[in-house]
């Protein structure tokens, strides 16, 4: 059995954060990842608070950079889904699409995964006309997009969705929870409609658009749109640990064998900076763990 000594699952800002500063010490990794390099950063309109851009650096062309950077360095990526994470006597077990990896020490940097929309039934006619990521429609232009949510998400989302085509917001309350500087935003852009108050209650489809009925203070209301963007919330993305590694958490991470850092673990702190320092941090931690020798 060939056991690795470190494998990183997922490789957003986070896990590229850790193999970056790993390489940097000499130690060989793993690094794992089911989709497209980047994370939430694919879905970023503008990154402003990353220190070094100072007119703020889109997310796309921030993950061009940290392209360039683990290339530069020799990292490799592995596009592998991992279904079953566990451990047993010591030894971490990593069940991917692809093979079963063995390894000392897991990172685990998955992200998180957007809510669904629960109260309603979507028809599989046109659950390709309802996105709750946003990067599937950069390529959009001229439609009306509807974009139900009132955090950060829904308002830069559509600001970025407003470059090329008209965008509605639909809060459920009366209470903003993006930040000031992006609501002043969107209420400055004429691309952009905000309601608050409304109800999304049924979803149909006819002749390629979705007609949403809606119910606000005012009574029933039909909004017609080309696509609908759902920006909810997030959940961490964590459904391949095994029953036994849940038992297990709190023990592993103590033992500073398993490291859960980013998104999936910060809560509502998701940024690029945050995640990026806890990459670094882990790979540092890792670094004295494998130094000490007693694994």
């Amino acid at each position: 059995m060939n056991v690795n000594n470190v494998v990183i699952i997922g490789a957003g800002p986070a896990g590229l954060g850790t193999a970056i500063q790993l390489k940097r010490y000499g130690i060989e990794l793993i690094l794992l990842e089911k989709e497209k390099v980047g994370g939430l950063l694919r879905n970023a309109n503008l990154v402003e608070n990353y220190p070094g851009f100072p007119s703020g650096i889109p997310g796309t062309e921030l993950i061009k950079l940290f392209k360039k950077q683990i290339h530069n360095v020799g990292i490799k990526i592995k596009f592998e889904e991992v279904l079953e994470l566990d451990n047993k006597k010591g030894v971490f077990i990593i069940h991917t699409t692809q093979r079963t990896i063995f390894s000392r020490i897991v990172v685990i940097a998955s992200g998180t995964k957007p809510r669904k929309l629960s109260n309603l039934n979507v028809s599989k006619d046109f659950e390709n006309r309802i996105f709750y990521e946003v990067y599937p429609l950069a390529q959009v232009a001229n439609e009306k997009i509807a974009i139900i949510g009132a955090g950060d998400a829904a308002f830069d989302y559509a600001l970025n969705l407003s470059k090329k085509n008209e965008v509605m917001i639909l809060n459920r309350e009366s209470r903003v929870k993006c930040l000031p500087i992006l609501f002043k935003k969107v209420m400055e852009n004429e691309r952009i409609s905000y309601l608050e108050n409304i109800q999304v209650k049924n979803i149909e489809c006819s002749n390629g658009n979705l007609t949403l009925t809606c119910y606000d203070s005012t009574g029933e209301q039909e909004i017609c749109v080309s696509y609908l963007l759902v920006a909810i919330g997030r959940d961490p993305s964590l459904d391949f640990l095994s029953e036994n590694l849940k038992e297990n958490l709190e023990k592993l991470q103590k033992l500073k064998v398993l490291h859960i850092i980013g998104d999936v673990k910060n809560d509502i702190y998701r940024q690029t900076a945050i995640a990026v320092g806890d990459g670094i941090k882990a790979a540092m931690e890792i670094y004295s763990k494998l130094k000490e020798g007693n694994l």
